[in-house]
């Protein structure tokens, strides 16, 4: 049975969630994910943990939020720090917070560090009255690399919730069968997510949205509030900016409508994953 069968559907129908990435890294960015959530056409949103603003963005937190834990083990940007929330030295860069790069992490990460930290991040945001509805791992990092996979698949088991996992990288180019050992372990997961990181979505939202397969989409934009704070952190600001007025100003909401697609966010499948 299809994803989108289990959701009730035909097996051909499309069927697109638009998450927002990067909720609780800076204040700009907890203004434009909830406006894109709560007035705009953005479905879902998931929450840095560790990073700097994530205690503001739990105390905006509402219980109809579709909010998950975006697993976070690295900080990437050179003049703005996060760090660990847990005792884990394998996971300090020589430069303060998490390491900036994903290679500079998998060179150095103790696999069972990882694990602490992921378990910790998702109990606090659990503790903080959020009704995590998915994990989501930033930048990707423990997505492709087999031991850090494994901690991924274990969080998403223990804690019974849907993961993101891209599409448009091949088992032979990660060198493991990722998605088929998701699956195997009764995990739910959307059928296409394009691994596309480039900062400002607009084309690559609209071209998707035109373009759409059968089954379930994620589309991911990251919305922040056009702030000095924003546009100090980081040379990639414009774009975040633009997703903001992507998914405000009805362009989103019309290429939706003009798909045909059936909108949901992650409690859905969280919910037919715990259903079984």
């Amino acid at each position: 049975m299809t994803l989108a069968e289990r959701l009730g559907h035909a097996p051909d129908a499309r069927l697109v969630l638009v998450s927002c990435d990067d909720l609780g890294s800076c204040h700009a960015a907890n203004e434009g994910v909830y406006r894109a959530i709560r007035q705009g056409a953005a479905t879902c949103a998931s929450l840095m943990v560790p990073a700097p603003w994530a205690r503001h963005a739990a105390e905006q937190y509402r219980s109809d939020d579709d909010i998950g834990v975006h697993l976070t083990l690295n900080a990437e940007h050179a003049r703005y720090r996060w760090g660990p929330i847990t005792h884990a030295p394998s996971l300090l860069s020589g430069d303060g917070g998490f390491p900036a790069t994903i290679d500079d992490l998998w060179e150095h990460a103790d696999p069972d560090e990882v694990r602490r930290e992921c378990r910790a991040q998702i109990e606090r945001a659990v503790a903080w009255g959020i009704d995590v509805t998915h994990l989501a791992p930033h930048l990707t990092a423990i997505t492709l690399r087999p031991e850090f996979f494994d901690v991924y698949v274990e969080m998403a088991v223990d804690f019974r919730l849907p993961i993101r996992l891209p599409s448009t990288i091949s088992e032979e180019r990660a060198g493991f069968p990722f998605r088929r050992l998701a699956a195997d372990e009764g995990l739910v997961f959307p059928d296409h997510f394009d691994h596309d990181w480039r900062a400002g979505s607009r084309e690559r939202v609209i071209g998707a949205l035109a373009d759409l397969a059968p089954g379930v989409t994620e589309i991911h934009i990251q919305p922040v509030l056009d702030t000095p704070e924003a546009r100090a952190l980081s040379r990639a600001a414009e774009g975040w900016i633009d997703d903001l007025a992507l998914a405000t100003d009805g362009t989103l909401a019309d290429a939706l409508a003009a798909s045909g697609a059936i909108v949901i966010g992650y409690r859905r499948l969280r919910d037919v994953m715990r259903a079984g």
